[in-house]
């Protein structure tokens, strides 16, 4: 017998895992380019906010019909890549179906279930290719998914729909060849859904049925693997990042703003107010105030870019984007994730890195889009798996205000009052109950 098909499948199988460990390398160092940021607190919400969002897809039930589709593919990708292990298994070994003999009827009922959540993924596959193509749901037409974003969203659907279809396919064509006493096959009696299909092929002969099984068999793990590659190019990649992503969450209230902790210590020292524990140090130099570019985020926000799946939600659900504002949440993340992929083309290629005479800020995000913001976190709620578009737009915000002292002109009059005032209202402070005078001589009367 041939050793020939194993060899090919560990070379095959070794050229996959080494260039899947390449990308997930530089995804990694993409991530780090933002600043270290410690969120290790309250484990145990973390675990269960991961649980519930991530695992549980509970977000995603806001609305059931999409929800449905969506689960009935996740938990299709989830389950039937545990038949890979028979594959890796049967594709090592020279053996077919290493898993039957020792699963007994168990073999059948995992089968069957294999099947009808391939079956199931085929349906809601379908589906979104409807949803995107022809009932063209707003979101998912908007201007930042044209070109490879738009398309991006539809091979990833077509290839699911050859990978799924070519398992159904390798069952129907196995169980005719087994019925027949075909050497090397066994007959698993029982599979419903690839038995609907198997007429198709009853007229086919032994040596054309042999070649279309080995070419589902192959195509279906060829098509895996190289699955597994295209995800890191891919909007995609939220398969495995929505994990990491929701357990590292933002878990204080949503209208908590984040103050920055050099200007806090250094308000404290002006007013005399000391830390507990003694005296408190004199703030080092600050490099920036607020986010310029994707160095000045934090590697959170960074892995919140790479986690998007580009569903729109968050732009279906901001109120700026719906009145017409130029802000899209989703670009926004969607821009944060160019430029990471910018700056580390740049590196690769021996270039200047950051120091390309562009900015995450001006050249990808302009500043009409984050002064569109109301900060209402509609977006942070809207999201499935707890992205935070707001962080990044505060941050790039604080930025034009601190540094280039580039709000608009109503904010800084704003920003005067407050800081005078202690109001956004340009009156003192001793007048700020006079209002109420009114009211009180109303009583008396």
């Amino acid at each position: 017998m041939s050793i020939l098909p194993q060899v090919l499948f560990l070379l095959l199988f070794s050229v996959a895992g080494f260039i899947l460990y390449k990308r997930i390398k530089t995804i990694r160092q993409m991530i780090f380019l933002g600043r270290p940021e410690q969120r290790n607190d309250q484990k145990g919400e973390r675990w269960k906010t991961m649980g519930l969002i991530a695992f549980g897809q509970k977000k995603m039930f806001k609305r059931v019909g999409p929800a449905i589709l969506h689960l009935m593919i996740y938990v299709a990708f989830i389950i039937i890549n545990i038949e890979v292990l028979e594959f890796i298994t049967d594709g090592l070994s020279g053996s077919h179906r290493a898993f039957a003999p020792f699963l007994g009827s168990s073999y059948v009922v995992a089968m069957n279930i294999f099947e009808f959540l391939a079956f199931a993924a085929l349906v809601s596959c379908v589906a979104f290719l409807i949803r995107r193509n022809i009932t063209k749901v707003p979101r998912l037409r908007m201007g930042e998914l044209k070109g490879w974003p738009e398309l991006d969203a539809n091979l990833i659907l077509w290839i699911e729909i050859l990978l799924v279809s070519a398992i159904l396919t390798m069952n129907a064509t196995d169980q005719v060849l087994a019925e027949r006493g075909v050497a090397g096959y066994q007959l698993v009696e029982g599979l419903f859904f690839s038995s609907l299909i198997q007429p198709l092929f009853t007229t086919f002969g032994d040596t054309s049925l042999v070649v279309l099984e080995r070419f589902a068999w192959w195509f279906h793990i060829v098509g895996i693997l190289g699955f597994a590659i295209y995800i890191t190019y891919s909007k995609h990649m939220h398969i495995f990042l929505a994990f990491p992503n929701t357990w590292y969450s933002n878990l204080k209230p949503k209208g908590e703003m984040k103050n920055m902790p050099e200007v806090t210590q250094e308000v404290k020292l002006m007013l005399g107010i000391q830390e507990e524990g003694g005296a408190q140090e004199s703030p080092s130099e600050i490099a920036r105030f607020g986010a310029k570019d994707v160095n000045d985020l934090s590697w959170i926000n960074m892995m919140n870019a790479f986690s998007c799946t580009e569903c729109g939600r968050c732009t279906a659900e901001c109120p700026a984007n719906i009145t017409g504002k130029k802000l899209s949440p989703r670009k926004i993340m969607m821009d944060t994730r160019d430029r990471a992929e910018e700056v580390m083309e740049n590196i690769n290629n021996g270039g200047k890195g950051l120091d390309d005479g562009k900015a995450l800020l001006g050249d990808h995000i302009s500043k009409e889009e984050i002064n569109a913001c109301t900060s209402c976190n509609a977006c942070v709620e809207a999201c499935p798996i707890n992205i935070d578009p707001l962080d990044i737009i505060l941050q790039l915000r604080r930025y034009v205000a601190m540094e280039e002292s580039g709000s608009p002109a109503q904010w800084n009059a704003m920003f005067q009052n407050i800081e005078t005032s202690f109001a956004p209202w340009k009156f003192p402070p001793t007048d700020r109950f006079k209002w109420a005078d009114k009211l009180k001589d109303q009583e008396a009367k």
